[in-house]
């Protein structure tokens, strides 16, 4: 059992709610309040946004992915739309007490590695979100699990490996963990959620998991909470016609309030059957789910990216690339690198093994390290 707040997760617990807000803000203040307030409404534990400076974290001409694309219209970079959508230190601080006004637990992702982890502990957070593209970074891993708080780790794209990885790397701190499985896809199809994955994670680790639901449906997440979830997280928006990134793959504030009154009920009837679930919400909710979806939804029991993942991944994930311009010869400092988006370099994990080194050749700012960077 882990305690987050006055919360406790894990079996034989009430499934922890997370509402992810995300950067459905669009940066506007009052659009995040407003988020709050629905949230509240609905009845979730915690509402979570996400942590970032744009600068830190993605490389200036990286294009967005294409389900990004989609959403909002048009081509453009990464760093543009990222910036637009980041929330100031000032401006967490102002959600934060918000959400302890309102009585609901405030999250947010650590993104910005150093940063965002410690603009978040300064803030008092109960606990620690390490998001899909940052489960691969262990610079991030080893630095947020010495804060000692609970630590939520998605495992979007990730083999098993690679979770394995992970989860052995903020062991070194702490025992606090709670996986949640996960398909980086927006929306995610029914054929691609896996929750069967849930069970090979809580048998191979021995902790609590749960379910980061990217679906356009409120059933998959019933349908985990029947399945033993310890925490449901889903994305939700004030409007899915809204201007933004992740809008359209979210739920709306009554599909928000549906959806966690299905995963309640689901858990106090105590009903273990998926296809009792997905009956019960078509009797209750008036829909037409078809009953035959129940194994698209539970899927396969293997820990690996699906072919959609893959292609997100080389934009979402990072690598270890040049802080500022670095001459031929120049011995690398640990602050003449660091991590950003694409994850097409060497991996954030050779972040240590690369200072030290020479640089082989002259290497631009932002420019991705490769082995023929040094010698």
């Amino acid at each position: 059992m882990i305690k987050i707040a006055d919360k406790k997760i894990g079996k034989g617990y009430p499934v922890f709610i997370i509402a992810e807000a995300g950067v459905n803000h669009n940066g506007n203040m009052e659009i995040a309040k407003r988020m709050i307030d629905a949230a509240v409404s609905a009845c979730a534990d915690a509402v979570k946004f996400q942590t970032f400076r744009t600068e830190d974290i993605v490389t200036k001409d990286l294009p967005i992915v294409e389900y990004q694309r989609q959403n909002i219209g048009k081509c453009d970079s990464q760093f543009n739309v990222l910036k637009k959508v980041e929330l100031t230190e000032k401006e967490h601080k102002v959600l934060k007490e918000y959400c302890d006004q309102k009585n609901i637990i405030f999250l947010s992702s650590s993104h910005s590695n150093k940063w965002s982890v410690d603009v978040l502990d300064s803030l008092g957070v109960v606990a620690f979100k390490i998001p899909s593209p940052d489960v691969t970074n262990v610079p991030l891993l080893e630095y947020v699990s010495e804060k000692g708080k609970p630590l939520i780790i998605s495992t979007g794209m990730a083999t098993f490996e690679e979770v394995k990885e992970a989860i052995d790397t903020v062991r070194e701190n702490t025992n606090k963990i709670i996986i949640l499985h996960c398909t980086t896809d927006y929306p995610c199809r029914l054929g691609d959620v896996n929750l069967r994955v849930m069970e090979t994670l809580e048998n191979e680790f021995g902790l609590p998991v749960g379910f980061s639901d990217h679906t356009s449906w409120i059933e998959p997440a019933a349908v985990a909470v029947s399945l033993g979830a310890a925490i449901i997280e889903k994305h939700f928006t004030l409007d899915k016609n809204m201007d933004g990134l992740d809008h359209k793959a979210s739920l709306e504030p009554n599909e928000l309030k549906q959806m966690i009154e299905m995963a309640r009920f689901v858990e106090q009837a105590q009903i273990r059957d998926p296809f009792e679930v997905l009956r019960e919400i078509n009797r209750k909710l008036k829909t037409a789910f078809p009953l035959d979806s129940v194994e698209l939804i539970l899927g396969s029991r293997n820990v690996k990216p699906t072919e959609s993942e893959l292609r997100i991944a080389e934009a979402v994930r990072k690598s270890v690339v040049a802080a500022k311009d670095i001459k031929k010869g120049v011995v690398i400092q640990e602050d003449m690198i660091t991590i950003k988006r694409p994850g097409t370099g060497l991996p954030p994990k050779q972040f240590k093994n690369i200072i030290g080194k020479k640089a082989a050749r002259n290497i631009r700012a932002d420019e991705l390290l490769t082995e023929e960077s040094f010698s």
